[in-house]
């Protein structure tokens, strides 16, 4: 009888072996993503994904941001001019209400890291391309109005304004009152969460997006604590069910064998 019950058993765990394999390679493989190893996201490329983590730098490191000067690994600037249009219907050369508009808009576009929360910041790390993408809620580090030089009044001096980068441009209507500078980063170490379509470039893995597909930059979100994985519980639980089987069967089999 007890031969009989674990040779059972032992069929039973020779069908649960490659089961267990599967489930077991399926966790692996959802925990590599969570974990953001650039080897499990690389199997989703040319898929679009969703991924969550903190910043890094990019391969060059570390950057400054044009305006304010602070390192970070991301970083965009605006400049606002206000001024007084003109108002139509009333005498030449009346001004009308303040108003404004913007006349350069920059973000940088170099690569940075995105590593696994909890990982060291030198470890291997997804990029994130950030071009054409203005990523949301990003820190505001500076913001700061500079007025126009008025006859025989000693004005601010702009040295901000040989820092922006990119074109300067728009159509300079009414009276400028002051110009304001606004500059955005996002910090080493600020949760990120970034959807986009994984690319692989120069041996990189990287997050990118297009006119059709745009990448999506949100920071400072950061996910909540999530219930235990669906696949990390199935491979313990066909793990446990063949480990169970082979061992017992097996024990039985001797038995059973020494007592015939």
């Amino acid at each position: 009888m007890l031969l009989v019950i674990g040779s059972a058993l032992l069929v039973v765990a020779v069908v649960l072996l490659p089961l267990a394999l599967i489930a077991l390679r399926r966790w692996h493989r959802q925990r590599g993503l969570a974990m953001l190893l650039p080897s499990a996201v690389a199997e989703h490329e040319g898929r679009r994904v969703t991924l969550t983590g903190v910043a890094a730098p990019g391969p060059a490191g570390a950057v400054e941001s044009g305006l304010a000067g602070v390192e970070c690994v991301w970083h965009g600037h605006e400049v606002l001019r206000h001024y007084r249009p003109l108002a139509r219907g009333r005498a030449d050369g009346q001004v009308g209400e303040r108003t404004c508009d913007s006349i350069a808009d920059y973000g940088s576009d170099d690569l940075f890291g995105l590593v696994g929360e909890g990982r060291p910041g030198d470890a291997q790390r997804i990029f994130v391309d950030p071009a054409g993408t203005e990523p949301r809620e990003a820190e505001l580090c500076l913001k700061r109005q500079v007025g126009r030089p008025q006859p025989g009044v000693a004005a601010a001096a702009d040295d901000l304004l040989p820092r922006v980068r990119g074109r300067i441009s728009g159509v300079f209507r009414g009276e400028t009152i002051e110009f304001e500078y606004r500059e955005w980063i996002i910090r080493t170490g600020a949760p990120v969460r970034v959807t986009g379509r994984v690319h692989t470039r120069e041996g990189r893995v990287v997050l990118a997006g297009s006119d059709e597909d745009p990448l999506t930059i949100e920071h400072g979100v950061v996910d909540r604590a999530t219930r235990v994985s669906p696949r990390r519980t199935e491979a313990l639980g066909v793990s446990v069910g063949f480990l169970f089987c082979a061992i017992v069967g097996t024990a039985l089999v001797l038995i059973g064998l020494s007592v015939g």
